[in-house]
């Protein structure tokens, strides 16, 4: 009967220690995502809100991941729609001042779907790329977090709908 007690007690001790890590300060002081990319010297505001989490490697590869079950979709200024995924992956490039190799983040033009592959920041301003072409806006566009579904200029309404939405989403 002695080795039950044993394993029993050491089973416990397991799982004490597995929740003392869990609720270590450590990982309640993590940063988030969006203070990640302020310290790299990018505006919160090119996330939309409700990324859960994100990883940044050794060799700068991330992945950030956003809550709920659907795509987060809204309008930007200038007519076009954005689709950010699920899960948004990349290269950090901190010589360059940008973020290169994107996956998961696509822009509608007229009719058709884009990926955006690369976001450099300028002295001023955030310059996003498509293929060979850019668009370029002021820094001062991506201080708030855009709202899947209504995006930057949510009204009270619209932003009680987003929440419905994506609680139902999650």
């Amino acid at each position: 009967m002695a080795p039950i007690l044993r394993r029993e007690s050491f089973s416990l001790a397991v799982a004490l220690l597995i929740c003392s890590l869990a609720a270590s300060p450590a990982a309640a002081d993590a940063p988030t995502a969006y203070e990640m990319l302020e310290k790299y010297g990018f505006p919160k505001g090119i996330l939309p809100e409700g990324a859960t989490s994100y990883v940044l490697r050794e060799d700068k590869t991330f992945e950030v991941h956003l809550g709920g079950r659907g795509d987060c979709d809204f309008a930007v200024e200038g007519g076009y729609l954005l689709n950010y995924k699920r899960k948004i992956s990349g290269r950090l490039d901190e010589a360059a001042g940008a973020l290169t190799e994107l996956k998961g983040v696509s822009v509608k033009v007229l009719f058709v779907w884009f990926g955006i592959g690369e976001v450099v920041k300028g002295q001023n301003s955030l310059s996003f790329y498509v293929g060979p072409l850019s668009a370029s806006f002021p820094l001062s566009n991506f201080e708030d977090c855009p709202r899947c579904r209504c995006g930057f200029n949510c009204s009270p309404e619209a932003a009680e709908e987003a929440a419905a939405a994506s609680f139902a989403d999650s």
